[in-house]
């Protein structure tokens, strides 16, 4: 992850590259949060995808 964060600097400014990492961590952290897994760790949430219902149609 350092070396992405130091590529993201280089091709940006400080304050853009600080920004994104704050970001890639939060995202890191909530799917941690949301799978119950460890980071780094494999998970396969496709089959949770295609059974999620987003809109439940009344009757």
């Amino acid at each position: 992850m350092r070396r992405w964060a130091l590529d993201v600097q280089a091709r940006s400014n400080h304050n853009k590259a600080a920004c994104a990492l704050a970001n890639k961590l939060a995202r890191i952290c909530y799917a941690t949060l949301r799978d119950k897994a460890p980071f780094g760790e494999q998970t396969v949430r496709l089959g949770k995808k295609i059974n999620r219902e987003s809109f439940v149609m009344p009757a």
